[in-house]
């Protein structure tokens, strides 16, 4: 078991996300005529990064941590079964060393199909929390372009985006965020201490850093 269930998180996260980044909101009503004016976001990182997201990420990373663990004493059962083999196969008598090679394979397909289950379970709770928050954040968003007066807002985030390149001044990513914690009342998620794992984002291509 090489792969953890904290790493399948991490990419997991990064999938659904991605997938779910459809649910972001349409463009609003018809802007009055007038010179454009154009903001980027980085939706997906803005509803990840809000508190709330932030929260809810991290509760459901803590409740698949006991999960985590087993598999890892599973794996750990694998390795040392498979090493004992390896240094006895040869002192073993056949039926002996099939045998031990058959209750190896079997924890093998054991594990795999829990850390496959774990992961299924996983992606379909994050699809949840993403859906639902970014139906929140997006309201906010598209809010807070309206009271800025820009007439449209580009999702830099997504694969196939048109923008290659934005001023920084342009990037709204951060001023959603913090107008969405505001409105949603949600406190700051406490500190993490240097040593424990970094929070899980969606992974996105690179684009204007939020300012």
């Amino acid at each position: 078991m090489k792969r953890s269930l904290a790493l399948i998180f991490t990419l997991a996260s990064g999938l659904a996300l991605s997938a779910a980044a459809q649910t972001s909101p349409a463009p609003a009503a018809a802007a009055p005529a007038g010179p454009a004016k154009i903001a980027v976001v980085a939706f997906q990182v803005a509803v990840a990064q809000t508190n709330e997201g932030q929260r809810d990420f991290a509760d459901l990373q803590k409740k698949y941590a006991p999960k985590e663990a087993q598999l890892k004493t599973l794996g750990e059962e694998i390795d040392n079964l498979t090493k004992q083999l390896q240094a006895q196969g040869d002192k073993l008598s056949d039926a002996e060393r099939a045998s031990r090679a058959k209750t190896i394979d079997d924890k093998k397909k054991q594990a795999q199909r829990e850390l496959e289950d774990a992961q299924n379970d996983m992606n379909s709770e994050m699809q949840e929390i993403y859906n639902r928050l970014a139906s929140k954040v997006g309201e906010v968003m598209v809010s807070y372009a309206q009271q800025q007066g820009y007439t449209l807002v580009l999702d830099f985030a997504q694969q196939q985006t048109p923008v290659l390149w934005a001023n920084d001044s342009s990037n709204i990513t951060k001023a959603v965020i913090e107008a969405y914690n505001v409105k949603s009342g949600v406190p700051a998620p406490p500190a993490q201490p240097a040593a424990a794992a970094a929070p899980v984002k969606p992974a996105v291509k690179a684009a204007p850093a939020a300012h």
